[in-house]
């Protein structure tokens, strides 16, 4: 079984730039005008900083005021990783996979006195 790692980008700042809204003090009016109200420095963290969490409301906002969809603001890839560790070959040899041996049947015999 493989595990799926998910990377994404988090493209605010473009989009500010094409949308022309250059500072975070502009993009906190915008977000003012949608019910928003958040401290300078969240605003910042959310400019400049991949946001780990946010707030569905803010999101919502963001995507109004910029004219955008989450799909614009958020690019993502997906990956699959290998969760079997990769075997170290300390003595330079292969080493033989173990899964395909199968155990053989034992042979009870009695001893003859």
């Amino acid at each position: 079984m493989s595990r799926r790692e998910i990377t994404y980008n988090w493209k605010l700042r473009e989009i500010m730039a094409r949308r022309g809204v250059h500072t975070a003090k502009e993009l906190t009016e915008l977000l003012h005008e949608r019910g928003i109200t958040l401290t300078p420095n969240a605003i910042w963290r959310i400019v400049t900083q991949e946001p780990e969490r946010i707030a569905f409301k803010v999101l919502v906002a963001l995507c109004d005021a910029l004219d955008v969809t989450p799909n614009d603001l958020i690019a993502y890839t997906v990956t699959d990783t290998k969760t079997l560790r990769q075997r170290s070959n300390a003595t330079g040899q292969n080493l033989p996979e173990l899964r395909q041996y199968r155990p053989v049947r034992a042979r009870i015999v009695e001893d003859d006195e």
